[in-house]
């Protein structure tokens, strides 16, 4: 399911109108990529939380060469399912 195909759902869930739907959608993915940048953690019960996960620098390998490289820091967002999420998905 894409985007577009998701406000189509919650417009027919939730009778509104698709330009309202899509807006809402906008402003929950915008909400939760402000709160992640923040470096804080956002907890939908029942559904999941979203937080930042941070790797520190650390020494790694080229593949084809051999050669030792440095590899920087880096941060990535991550999502963890919750309880009712993952029982829906497992029937």
């Amino acid at each position: 399911m894409n985007k577009n195909q998701l406000v189509n759902e919650v417009a027919a869930k939730t009778n509104i109108k698709k330009k309202d739907a899509e807006a809402a959608v906008s402003a929950v993915f915008e909400c939760i990529g402000e709160a992640l940048a923040k470096d804080d953690k956002v907890q939908v019960v029942g559904f999941g939380t979203f937080k930042v996960k941070h790797k520190s620098a650390h020494e790694g390998r080229n593949p084809s060469t051999g050669a030792r490289i440095m590899i920087p820091a880096s941060s990535a967002p991550v999502f963890t399912a919750g309880k009712a999420l993952k029982e829906q998905v497992n029937g």
